[in-house]
């Protein structure tokens, strides 16, 4: 799974390009985005930013964990986003949701390796999928997409995972041993804006839980900071994570019609001023570890990531049932 998209490729002003002036008044090319009929003003990444992007095939290659855990105790909750269109600066619509690679490649190691998967989004509403991204002819990936698709369809409601049948919020014997924030753009909506995705992450942090997160997904960690108790720091300070460089969304993924505009704000200056350092420069598939936090780069990351949660967790869970 290859990306030909480098952080220089620079061509026209993105102020001038995909506007809808622009659009209106020069003919089609295979670098416009795409109209999305189900709503006003919304966009599809256009034909080429796919050719750079997308594959029928991912790198997948075996998930074999001869150490599956098989006590039955330890899950992870997988949040989602149940939002399809991301608000770009000019008023346009990026017709987005989760990556399918980014959150199934990692979810089909983790389940090999033996670990039960929660889905939940913010109110329960169905998960959204970039569906122009699946590798339509990778096996695996289809077969664990299958095998969740009625959690991916009728997800739970986080605040009601976060309360429980007690009311009170998770504890140290809530069994969730990782958290995992897929990416795709839509990752941007609704998730760093929740005060209980930010619980769920101070939980984790406090309770020695893993938060496992790739490309755009990184921005869930701008919840930890939502409502936190006074007086506390912000739990990811110095924290070093790979994630979607700024770089491509502000000039390439405008520029070769991925989106259909520039965004309003960027998940790595956020992050930034905060005290995480994003590590990588561009996108090669890099994942990294700083303590408790797994990120990875881009979906070209996904396999790879999903190695190095599986088996971060099976160790962990080897510690922790003895």
């Amino acid at each position: 799974m290859e990306s030909s998209l480098s952080n220089n490729d620079q061509l026209e002003s993105p102020a001038t390009t995909h506007s809808p002036d622009y659009r209106s008044k020069m003919p089609p090319s295979d670098r416009d985005p795409i109209v999305d009929q189900a709503e006003a003003n919304a966009f599809f990444p256009s034909p080429f930013s796919l050719t750079q992007y997308v594959t029928s095939k991912t790198d997948f290659d075996g998930a074999n964990y001869p150490n599956k855990y098989t006590g039955g105790k330890w899950r992870i909750l997988l949040i989602a986003t149940q939002e399809r269109y991301l608000a770009m600066e000019d008023g346009t619509f990026f017709s987005t949701g989760n990556h399918p690679v980014e959150m199934l490649l990692p979810m089909l190691h983790l389940d090999a390796a033996g670990f039960d998967i929660d889905i939940a989004t913010i109110s329960g509403q169905p998960v959204k999928f970039e569906m122009w991204a699946f590798p339509k002819e990778d096996a695996a990936v289809k077969g664990i997409y299958e095998k969740y698709l009625p959690k991916i369809r009728n997800p739970f409601s986080l605040d009601q995972v976060w309360k429980g049948s007690s009311g009170e919020g998770f504890t140290e014997k809530t069994p969730y041993l990782g958290v995992f924030v897929p990416g795709g753009h839509g990752a941007l909506n609704e998730i760093p804006f929740s005060a209980t995705v930010g619980k769920i992450l101070r939980w984790a942090h406090a309770n020695g839980r893993f938060l496992i997160t790739l490309c755009h997904g990184p921005v869930c960690m701008l919840a930890a900071n939502l409502d936190k108790p006074a007086g506390e720091k912000f739990i990811y300070e110095g924290h070093k994570i790979d994630v979607f460089p700024d770089s491509l969304d502000k000039g390439p993924n405008i520029n070769i019609g991925y989106i259909p505009g520039k965004m309003q704000w960027f998940v790595g200056e956020e992050l930034k001023k905060l005290g995480v350092e994003p590590l990588n420069e561009g996108i090669t598939g890099a994942t990294h570890q700083d303590r408790l936090v797994l990120t990875g780069d881009s979906p070209l990351a996904s396999n790879n990531l999903g190695k190095l949660a599986a088996e971060k967790l099976l160790e962990e869970a080897k510690k922790r049932d003895g």
